[in-house]
């Protein structure tokens, strides 16, 4: 079982999570044609669908 020979620094333990990033979420066509968030409610219709 492979074990770390020494305690990772918190800047290097950091700089290897800089590619961890959160994708933003994309603007979606609604069934009248209106662009909307995904999985939020349409203002026009009032429908909910992802």
């Amino acid at each position: 079982m492979a074990v770390p020979k020494r305690r990772v620094s918190h800047s290097r333990a950091a700089k290897r999570r800089t590619h961890y990033k959160v994708a933003l979420k994309r603007p979606v066509k609604d069934s009248d044609g209106t662009w909307k968030m995904p999985h939020t409610v349409n203002p026009n219709t009032g429908e909910y669908k992802s």
